[in-house]
């Protein structure tokens, strides 16, 4: 392997995170007025796994599957990291939510993280052949 391909396969999925996390963290302000180091962290996590999993593993999927993929990705990452983080920070309570699993996630949620996949995917995709070329 030569040294370029060495460091783009490290470079790469760091590019994605951290644009995955910059723009959650950046979503969260705009929305809600704060962020938690956490959801820099999720986010992150969260947009990288939507390019391995809904472009890349699924890349010939239908969006419908790849969608509902994306729901899955995020909605685990908001349970992994809420119980890592969220219990003991309480940044967010979907505890008043119906259908929530320790108040760590909800199907709500979960419906509009699949809403947001579309448009990551996309992102991803447009992301990945830029830095493919470069």
């Amino acid at each position: 392997m030569k040294k370029t391909e060495h460091s783009n396969k490290i470079r790469h999925p760091l590019l994605f995170f951290l644009f995955g996390a910059g723009s959650y963290a950046c979503l969260e302000l705009i929305a809600r007025g704060r962020t938690y180091f956490s959801m820099f962290l999720a986010g992150g996590t969260g947009f990288l796994l939507i390019q391995r999993v809904c472009n890349g593993l699924l890349g010939r999927a239908g969006a419908l599957l790849r969608c509902a993929a994306g729901s899955a990705v995020i909605t685990g990452v908001e349970l992994v990291f809420g119980l890592l983080f969220n219990r003991r920070h309480n940044v967010w309570d979907y505890s008043g939510r119906r259908g929530n699993f320790h108040g760590q996630i909800c199907p709500l949620f979960s419906l509009l993280w699949a809403l947001l996949t579309l448009p990551a995917m996309r992102l991803a995709a447009w992301m990945f052949r830029g830095l493919r070329r470069a």
